[in-house]
């Protein structure tokens, strides 16, 4: 039975949008990460948070553990929803997805985005230092402990961990196996947020997204650790809110 493309949408896209965000989560995330943007930004702004496979309404699917399956399915699904100018944004391994989904676009010769966002995310070309993927339960378990959006309480409930597990550990294959191939540059800008405090994206792997591009880079520090997106929300959203303003 060929998948429904509407499943990567917790929502319709409205008609009546005059820009859209198409969002992408952190690895272990879902949609609901970004459940709070509509209301801090203005209602003619559609902020249409991706569902991949194996998350929350759709956690009975089986998570995709390839880069190059996953944002050829997160593409068609988008397709229908071009037709008005639109970013794109995502946290961490989203930043990874978010890119290559630009540049299945691009190949595709799709209407290119006004603008990439990333966030809390090393370059695509930088490869991660320690990977934890192939690490047995325990020690993966012990090694996540490092991010800091991962509550104690959550890292020490059997039950829960062993319902999420498998999703971590997908996104972890897929965040940390993925194989850069393209140094295309785009025409459009690219944003590059990050936290002050983050020990996974230092400075110097944040500003090497201005390698990938033609047109303008920026970066821009929050207070905060890995999901300073969380703990600065509204200094976030404020921030994005601008970038959207330009092109409305």
């Amino acid at each position: 039975m060929m998948e429904r493309t509407q499943s990567f949408f917790l929502k319709e896209p409205n008609s009546n949008d005059k820009i859209r965000i198409f969002c992408f989560s952190y690895a272990g995330g879902g949609a609901s990460a970004y459940r709070n943007w509509g209301t801090y930004l203005p209602n003619y702004v559609g902020v249409y948070p991706i569902q991949i496979p194996g998350r929350e309404n759709r956690i009975t699917e089986k998570a995709l553990t390839d880069m190059c399956k996953l944002t050829d399915k997160i593409v068609s699904a988008i397709h229908p929803y071009l037709d008005t100018p639109y970013l794109v944004f995502g946290h961490s391994l989203g930043a990874k997805i978010s890119y290559e989904v630009c540049n299945e676009l691009r190949e595709k010769q799709d209407n290119a985005p006004c603008h990439l966002i990333v966030s809390g995310s090393r370059a695509p070309h930088i490869p991660e230092p320690e990977p934890l993927h192939h690490l047995q339960d325990v020690d993966f378990i012990e090694a996540m402990k490092r991010y800091s959006g991962m509550s104690k309480e959550f890292l020490e409930n059997r039950d829960l961990l062993n319902l999420f597990l498998p999703i971590f550990r997908a996104d972890f294959i897929l965040d940390e196996t993925y194989c850069f191939t393209k140094y295309e540059k785009f025409d459009f800008p690219i944003t590059a947020l990050y936290g002050d405090q983050d020990q996974d994206s230092e400075i110097d792997t944040v500003e090497a997204w201005s390698e990938y591009t033609n047109t303008s880079f920026n970066k821009k520090v929050f207070h905060g650790e890995h999901f300073f997106i969380k703990t600065s929300e509204k200094e976030v959203l404020a921030y994005i809110k601008d970038i959207v303003s330009r092109y409305v």
